[in-house]
């Protein structure tokens, strides 16, 4: 038998202690039977790159800063192949505290902080919910969807999150928004998109669809009706009778 070299004997067990060969040990100690040395390389391989990538640097964050671990805006929440990307987010801010020194209320500061974490999210390839929005600011997510709603309104805009961009929850306003600017102020579908953080696609089926509604509308103006023939629901179809009344005011 040849004998190890004495730094071999000394110092091999030491790899012990780094990632790589950790979780290569964990597999061949809890499963033994299952994976080889070339699989639990690969393994340990795939896992710490996974680890690198939902995991950033966090010597560059700041003071009142973040990392949550947001959906991948390209990912519906409901989808089986749901991607994550981690995301930094500025909870507090130095110019939160010059606002509330200025006397701008609490609520008004986290108003604008929730709109801040909406696009600070979106704009690193991610995408909150309010249930994502108020595990961040220990609010419950029907209080973040009225606060989301009210800036929306007192900023003419609406912010990027899974109700507006996947069409999922109750998120019904931002289809008649986008419908009001297209059709009621007459801006291009193009522009629209861009302001209301849509795709092209997105905004001309909108308006697709409130034509559909107006067509039964002037057929017959009762709601249940238009729901029924359109397959709408009729909280949306009220929006859009609302916005037909006032098209050529």
């Amino acid at each position: 038998m040849i004998k190890s070299p004495d730094p071999v004997k000394r110092y091999s067990s030491a790899k012990a202690r780094f990632m790589k060969p950790a979780i290569m040990n964990f597999f061949a100690t809890e499963f033994p039977h299952f994976f080889g040395p070339y699989i639990r390389d690969l393994l340990a391989d795939k896992i710490i790159s996974f680890l690198e990538a939902i995991t950033p640097d966090i010597t560059s964050l700041r003071p009142g800063q973040l990392i949550w671990i947001a959906l991948d805006k390209n990912t519906r929440g409901d989808s089986p192949d749901r991607k994550f990307v981690p995301v930094i987010l500025d909870l507090i801010t130095e110019e939160d505290v010059e606002k509330l020194t200025r006397g701008v209320t609490p609520t008004n500061v986290a108003m604008d902080a929730l709109a801040r974490l909406f696009r600070q999210a979106y704009q690193q390839g991610g995408i909150l919910s309010s249930r994502d929005a108020g595990l961040i600011m220990h609010r419950y997510s029907g209080n973040i969807s009225l606060m989301r709603l009210q800036y929306e309104k007192l900023n003419d805009c609406i912010l990027p999150h899974t109700g507006v961009l996947h069409d999922m929850g109750s998120s019904i306003s931002h289809k008649s928004v986008i419908v009001t600017k297209s059709v009621i102020e007459k801006k291009d579908p193009a522009l629209v998109a861009m302001e209301v953080n849509h795709s092209q696609s997105a905004v001309d089926r909108y308006r697709k669809d409130y034509f559909r509604v107006k067509t039964a509308y002037l057929y017959n103006p009762d709601p249940e009706f238009i729901s029924r023939v359109t397959g709408f629901s009729k909280l949306l179809v009220l929006q859009y009778i609302e916005i037909i009344k006032n098209e050529n005011i």
